[in-house]
């Protein structure tokens, strides 16, 4: 059949069309503020065999974690799979990649034939477990932290099993959870329809024949990327600091880069061993992370589909903190996406300067629960204002400001202030940028946050799980490093609780203020040449202060004014 480049090209764009129109079903239709405000979801189409087709990565973290379970259910069910099964599935030791980020998958027919598949996955407030929300900092084994869902069909042919459907909420502690499932499936029925719409138009082996063309040429686009990276063998670490267990504790990821022409390798051989701890990743969550590193460092406009990943190969031996053993704890594993990223982009900064960035703040997060009295019921709430640092600095760019970890890489959307406060027992007293926190350089980190709550509720308990707060972002090429995250818990009482990054702390009382700063992202180059005015005017705007001009930057400014002092800034820079 001959191809028509003009349709493939439409088709591309439909497969995109169709993912956002599912990705904008969930949003409206979701209720947990972690779904339909912070839109921790990814949405996507699938082909017959599992195969990517086109994704809406809100976060990109799950957005490479629905394709692997995809073909595990083809293998699973075999030719049990019909017009109007709906599964779910969260399992980590089957290809998941986190136990609260559960998936809804639905076979999509053409008559009787298999055509794709469409998919949600999306953070759930709880699921199960000994702790609230899912995040349990003191887990050894899968078991403590959440209710697993191997692959199962809550829908067969179109009806609902109700004993299966009973089963999984019965163990799950929020009615909410039950409603963003429903959501999911709304969005899986719109994909369904509307790629059943697009093939009875085009017909099904033109559909076929095109689809191949397309992820060929995407193909064709990523071996391109690779080709303009030198052959060779490059080498990097990230650090992963305390498991949660052992104060102190601290874990290298190692990964070795090898670039043959038009194919790269990620082998992540000799990353040390599984921890005791929930510190740990799944092959999904680990493999995903290397993929979306990666993607910032090629064309943005290449389509994200199956053709994309062939020339990709990605090594992870099982045992490692990046590929934890059944049955480890592993509710950690997206986490480890910042020193994974820290990794690939510290082997490749020597052979794709212009094309890496600087370290990005890693992740402080904290989650707070218990019970709203103003609304008479349960709460889980992921306090995704406080958590954004700043991205680090390219050449020729500045970092992102209050963007968040390189995982969420700007999809993960604050909260609304006034909506917060309507959900929680909590008032916001501060949220703004934090002065000082970027990275100097020639081109400067994105800016951090410093975040001010007012606890309030029965019954709170705050759960802590990230990083950050013992290394900062580092700079690259002569910039200068971030600063460092903590949350403290300022209670009534005038004592004063910093917690570790991987904590519990039950009974808090109503009226702690909590107290966050999210650090900014790395620098890019010497401070000494960012240019004077542009210093100037971050004092005048507070992302500086006069001091750290001088120091960071050698500019001095006249005093009382925001007026450079040539003659002052050129012997701080010849001092330097």
């Amino acid at each position: 059949m001959t191809v028509d480049p003009i349709l493939a090209s439409v088709m591309q764009r439909a497969f995109k069309s169709i993912t956002d129109e599912m990705s904008v079903s969930m949003m409206r239709t979701t209720r947990s503020p972690i779904l339909c405000e912070a839109k921790d979801f990814v949405t996507g189409l699938y082909d017959e065999k599992g195969n990517m087709l086109e994704q809406t990565e809100n976060l990109p973290i799950l957005s490479f974690s629905l394709g692997p379970v995809c073909k595990h259910l083809l293998e699973y069910f075999g030719d049990e799979i019909h017009p109007g099964d709906v599964i779910f599935h969260n399992d980590v030791f089957s290809f998941g990649n986190q136990n609260n980020d559960v998936a809804a998958f639905k076979p999509i027919f053409l008559a009787e034939r298999l055509i794709g598949w469409a998919a949600t996955k999306g953070h759930m407030a709880d699921i199960g477990g000994a702790v609230k929300g899912g995040y349990n900092p003191a887990a050894t084994e899968v078991f403590q932290e959440a209710l697993r869902i191997p692959a199962v069909k809550v829908y067969e042919r179109g009806r609902l099993r109700k004993d299966v459907w009973d089963l999984i909420f019965a163990n799950i502690r929020l009615d909410i959870v039950k409603e963003d499932m429903r959501a999911e499936i709304g969005a899986c029925t719109i994909g369904e329809r509307r790629l059943q719409a697009l093939v009875e138009k085009i017909g099904l082996e033109r559909f076929e024949a095109h689809k191949q063309h397309l992820c060929a040429a995407t193909e064709r686009m990523m071996r391109q990327e690779i080709r303009s990276i030198p052959n060779g063998r490059y080498h990097g670490e990230g650090k992963v600091f305390f498991d949660g267990k052992h104060p102190g504790s601290e874990f290298t990821i190692r990964v070795a880069v090898a670039v043959e022409d038009e194919d790269i390798t990620f082998d992540y051989t000799g990353t040390d061993q599984q921890t005791d701890g929930f510190v740990n990743g799944t092959y999904t969550s680990s493999a995903s992370a290397t993929i979306l590193t990666f993607l910032q460092m090629v064309n943005p406009d290449i389509p994200h589909n199956q053709g994309m990943l062939r020339p990709l190969r990605i090594v992870i031996p099982e045992g490692t903190i990046l590929n934890a053993s059944y049955p480890k704890a592993t509710t950690f594993g997206n986490h480890l996406c910042p020193p994974n990223a820290d990794a690939i982009i510290r082997a490749l900064a020597g052979a794709i300067p212009d094309r890496v960035g600087a370290g990005w703040n890693h992740l402080l997060c904290a989650l707070t629960t218990g019970h709203n009295p103003r609304k008479a019921e349960d709460y889980v709430d992921i306090c995704f204002m406080g958590l954004k640092g700043g991205s680090g600095a390219v050449r020729g760019v500045d970092g992102y400001d209050h963007i968040g970890m390189i995982d969420a890489s700007g999809g993960l959307l604050d909260q609304d202030y006034e909506m917060f406060e309507q959900q929680t027992p909590h008032q916001l007293l501060r949220h703004e940028y934090l002065t000082d926190s970027a990275g100097a350089g020639e081109w400067r980190g994105g800016l951090g946050v410093e975040t001010e709550i007012l606890l309030g509720g029965e019954r709170t308990q705050l759960v802590t799980f990230g990083d950050g707060d013992v290394k900062p972002a580092f700079g690259l090429f002569g910039g200068r490093d971030g600063t460092l995250n903590f949350i403290e818990l300022r209670k009534p009482d005038g004592t004063v609780y910093r917690t570790t990054s991987k904590d519990i702390v039950g009974g808090v009382p109503a009226g702690t203020r909590y107290v966050q700063e999210a650090g900014g992202g790395g620098g890019y180059g010497d401070p000494k040449r960012r240019p004077a005015e542009k210093v100037a005017r971050e004092v005048r705007d507070g992302i500086l202060s006069r001091a750290a001009a001088e120091k960071l930057y050698g500019v001095a400014l006249w005093p009382g004014t925001f007026e450079v002092d040539e003659l002052g800034t050129a012997e701080l820079r010849r001092g330097s």
